[in-house]
């Protein structure tokens, strides 16, 4: 059975992310969507809204479960769950240049845990999480860019 991990902050989850777990969910027999919190970054939103943004969002994805970490090594968390992959999406050649060295370093770690890269689609690689919170917070359009729930999330957020 092939495992894969898709690790990251996902604040908030996007459109990109979920085309790009679409795609690597008929790659893969099981896919954790690892929301992880790193105590050096600051988020909109806490970890357990994350999670809970995440699994609404991805439900409908029957291979994919949605599992929370704190700060570890993403080696240590792709051995926790068994996988046998780490899935990383691809916008632009910014990101393939910081995913490659960080497979390399993963790698250090366990040269048998495989880094998969996807590229994101073309309509979706200018999507961050970093551009939709300021979106969001300028009051902007965001249908295009995240589900409905994460809107909807981000406007009540930004009204606290």
């Amino acid at each position: 059975m092939s495992t894969a991990i898709f690790p990251g902050s996902f604040d908030p989850i996007t459109n990109g992310h979920l085309k790009t777990l679409e795609r690597a969910s008929k790659l893969f027999d099981k896919i954790y969507f690892v929301v992880l919190t790193n105590t050096q970054k600051k988020y909109l939103f806490d970890q357990s809204e994350r999670v809970t943004l995440a699994k609404v969002c991805l439900r409908y994805l029957d291979n994919v479960e949605v599992v929370s970490r704190t700060a570890s090594l993403t080696v240590d968390v792709a051995h926790e769950l068994k996988a046998d992959f780490i899935l990383r999406g691809l916008r632009n050649e910014q990101d393939f240049s910081y995913e490659r060295a960080i497979a390399a370093l993963n790698k250090t770690q366990d040269p048998t845990l495989e880094t998969v890269f996807m590229l994101a689609d073309p309509t979706e690689s200018y999507i961050s999480s970093s551009m939709i919170k300021e979106i969001a917070i300028f009051g902007g359009n965001l249908k295009e860019l995240v589900p409905q729930e994460v809107a909807q999330a981000l406007q009540q957020k930004l009204l606290d």
